[in-house]
């Protein structure tokens, strides 16, 4: 999907501070050749997978925690995607070229889809930023990688096709982030992927016999279905009449409305006066002054369980009313906890964690959700604590892993690496980065070689973290 590289600008040589940018990425590369990033083995002192992920627990709802492990324990590709912390742990030692982008900080495949512009059209682009902060963009590129190589082992490729996945990923990485950086500076900043942008190349890709026909028509499903997915479906399947008044529903224990979570005694009331309080304080953090958020009063709210390596840090969804009840808007806050990568990096520059997923989702994203922004807010158990808002739904979809073929892996994984590329190319230094990758494919393979080592460590990994659940170290609730 990328467009041909492009020449020195109209005006004839690169400018002076370009080339220096430039001969700032061939010299990391003599620092640290590409062929440095084959390489995967674990120290000697290699953490215990198992004990990074009972230290993530101690923040988290211990009632939620099992439910967690018993996603994890599903595959070894539901491990990993669970398993942020502990591959930040394994990159910390890793070779990197010295050039900081913002890092997704888990930039695996699933975190990727498509959702709805503010302008009202659907958009592909990474989707997740929990754990988002300054760092190496090798980090993102090979745990994006060894996503591919993971869900590649358990769909059952065969070795040739994961690694052609990956090589896939890779090639559209290096190749986007070459044209960026021979692109007119606002071009490659406004630069975007619709969701009729990727279609219309995947049939170009079909013409060129590259494509079949089952993977245009699965993402033209994808497609049809995000577009069906917004506050008012969510509100159909969420929410009911309770006493003549809108509520959202109990499905216990993974969504478990605020009257069972709250402390005897508290009143309605004094739910309503604190959400209108903490609803005005988010409304700051919002982008626009005369936001249409001040038209919605709030109804509801209720805790709710999401994803996998999410699971037990607190999420909430609020149900706000417009002009009737035919007008309703969902709203997610999930909480947002220490990056795993500042274990590793310097820490954020905000003390909101918040506030640091809403700034480099903000920075990373070609277009972001008008309802995105922060909070903090006090617990029923006297905690503070940071959260992030969003809209629940807004077209929102996503590639099913379940049934991807090998073809489609490769087409997905370039779609996903010219995605990236476009991310990093916003917040680093994109012409360094280009010069440092060359147009040869040495670093792709070196890329590949990775992810299927670092596959291999993931299994390792799941081994022991199922011989933890087995044991009763780690109690783990599956079916959930």
């Amino acid at each position: 999907m990328s467009d041909t590289a492009g020449t020195r600008h109209a005006g004839g040589e690169l400018s002076p501070a370009f080339a220096l940018r430039e001969e700032a990425g061939r010299e990391a590369r003599r620092r640290t050749p590409r062929s440095a990033h084959a390489v995967w083995a674990p120290a000697a002192d290699r953490p215990d997978p198992v004990t990074l992920l009972e230290e993530q627990a101690v923040n988290r709802a211990p009632e939620l925690v099992p439910i967690r492990y018993g996603r994890m324990a599903v595959s070894p590709f539901t491990f990993y995607r669970g398993a942020a912390l502990i591959m930040a742990s394994d990159l910390a030692d890793s070779p990197t070229s010295g050039i900081t982008v913002q890092l997704c900080g888990d930039a695996h495949l699933s975190n990727f889809g498509v959702f709805g512009t503010p302008e009202r059209t659907l958009t592909f682009d990474i989707n997740d930023f929990d754990e988002t902060l300054p760092g190496p963009w090798e980090w993102d590129l090979k745990r994006l990688a060894a996503s591919f190589e993971v869900a590649g082992q358990h769909r059952g490729f065969s070795d040739a096709e994961r690694r052609d996945s990956v090589l896939s990923l890779a090639k559209a990485y290096r190749e986007r982030m070459r044209t960026a950086a021979h692109s007119p500076v606002l071009a490659s900043w406004y630069n975007r992927i619709s969701a009729d942008d990727a279609l219309n190349w995947l049939k170009h890709e079909e013409e060129e016999n590259r494509a079949g026909k089952r993977q245009v028509k699965r993402t033209t499903a994808v497609l049809t279905k995000a577009l069906s997915r917004d506050s008012l479906s969510a509100f159909t399947k969420l929410v009911g009449v309770v006493d003549g008044e809108l509520r959202i529903l109990a499905v216990p224990p993974l969504i478990v409305p605020i009257d069972d979570l709250a402390p005897a005694g508290r009143t309605r009331e004094a739910e309503v006066e604190q959400m209108r309080q903490v609803i005005a304080e988010y409304q700051s953090t919002l982008t626009q002054q005369n936001h249409p958020l001040h038209e919605f009063e709030y109804l509801h709210m209720a805790r709710k369980v999401v994803g996998v390596g999410s699971v037990g840090t607190r999420a909430w969804i609020l149900l706000l009313r417009g002009r009737d009840d035919k007008d309703p808007l969902l709203l997610q806050a999930k909480e947002a906890q220490e990056s795993v990568l500042e274990r590793f990096l310097p820490a954020s520059e905000y003390a909101h964690h918040g506030e640091r997923v809403v700034r480099g989702q903000r920075m990373m994203q070609a277009a972001s959700d008008i309802f995105l922004g922060w909070q903090r807010v006090q617990g029923f158990d006297g905690e503070q604590r940071d959260f992030y808002v969003r809209q629940l739904h807004d077209w929102k979809g996503s590639a099913d892993v379940e049934n991807m073929d090998a073809t489609g892996a490769v087409l997905y994984a370039h779609l996903c690496g010219e995605t990236l590329a476009r991310a990093h190319a916003r917040t680093g230094d994109r012409v360094a980065i280009a010069a440092y990758l060359g147009s040869s494919d040495v670093f792709d393979h070196a890329l590949a070689d990775f992810a299927a080592a670092y596959a291999q460590q993931n299994e390792r990994d799941f081994a022991a973290f199922e011989h933890a659940v087995e044991s009763g170290r780690l109690h783990a609730v599956s079916g959930l």
